[in-house]
């Protein structure tokens, strides 16, 4: 059943709605990861990187609802149901228990990057596919990009300041 018309040729829309599919699933799994290491990180820098923690699900969360209505806006039913998610998620993921805050600041730089590296695939992906849909995910790339900085950071020695 086609209820909203795409105003994108098919196979742009193949494109598209596969881009913007997998950028729906890595932005709501990195959500999940994040409130699973702002749940159980420990360790001297518990806040700070608890409260890091809670601006990556907001900027995960906010983008994911961007990137499902702009699929939806072109006639692709976004899926972000738990089993979707669950089988077909492909970024770094958390363990088990607590976590020292350096691991969770070298999970989330593992993961962000990941997430980045994909997404530079899908904008390169929709440049002549769907410019709109390029401009959105650009957009997510430097969000993420700048939330990759802030945790690269975090574990930066401190003796390095001096070199």
């Amino acid at each position: 059943m086609t209820v909203v018309k795409s105003t994108l040729p098919e196979e742009a829309l193949g494109v598209t709605g596969t881009a913007l599919q997998e950028t729906l699933v890595d932005l709501l799994g990195l959500s999940l990861i994040g409130k699973q290491a702002h749940w159980n990180v420990v360790g001297p820098r518990f806040r700070s990187i608890h409260l890091q923690l809670d601006e990556v699900v907001a900027t995960a969360r906010a983008h994911s609802d961007t990137v499902a209505e702009r699929a939806s806006a072109l006639g692709v039913p976004p899926d972000g149901r738990p089993e979707t998610i669950a089988s077909t998620f492909a970024l770094p993921g958390t363990k088990d228990g607590w976590l020292r805050d350096t691991e969770v600041v070298e999970l989330m730089v593992s993961t962000l990057e990941t997430a980045v590296g994909r997404l530079r695939e899908r904008i390169e992906a929709t440049e002549k596919a769907d410019p709109v849909t390029q401009d959105l995910l650009i957009t997510i790339t430097a969000d993420l990009e700048k939330q990759r900085w802030m945790f690269q950071a975090e574990n930066h020695p401190h003796d390095a300041a001096s070199s």
